[in-house]
């Protein structure tokens, strides 16, 4: 019997699906929304869907703690055990999380059209990033490069 509360497979496996594709128009929405502080909120939860994806597909239970007030970072601590290259995206984690506070702290402040766009770009790279950490796990051990990703011998 599946209900709201239980986990069926499909839905197991899109959550734990590259996150890319899938979320890519909700970035765009997002980042075209006329209040910062709602496409903030967005952005931020669209962050910790990627992140979810990727603790998922390790076959861990994504935490509901926080770290530094923010479930995104973590998620990310949760996301580097036992995968130390996974911490290439530590600081984009961070910046997301920056952004947030920028966002909705200062709703009015000129700036916001360009932090909100910056916002989403570094969600954009997130998402990029765990995508083809899950592809190629050696994916970090270079910075985020892709260069495991462009060559045959990894």
């Amino acid at each position: 019997m599946s209900g709201p509360l239980q986990d069926t497979a499909p839905e197991r496996r899109r959550r734990a699906s590259p996150p890319v594709e899938s979320i890519d128009a909700d970035i765009d929405a997002a980042a075209a929304l006329d209040d910062p502080a709602a496409a903030a909120t967005r952005l931020l939860a669209l962050s910790e869907e990627v992140l979810e994806r990727w603790i998922l597909a390790r076959g861990e239970t994504p935490t509901a703690a926080r770290r530094e007030h923010f479930r995104l970072l973590a998620l990310h601590h949760q996301g580097t055990r036992n995968a130390p290259s996974f911490n290439a995206c530590r600081e984009t984690c961070r910046e997301i999380a920056y952004h947030y506070n920028l966002l909705c702290g200062e709703p009015r402040d000129a700036r916001c059209t360009q932090r909100q766009r910056m916002m989403s770009l570094l969600v954009r790279h997130l998402a990029l990033f765990v995508a083809g950490k899950m592809e190629v796990e050696k994916l970090g051990e270079f910075c985020c490069a892709s260069r495991p990703l462009r060559t045959a011998d990894c």
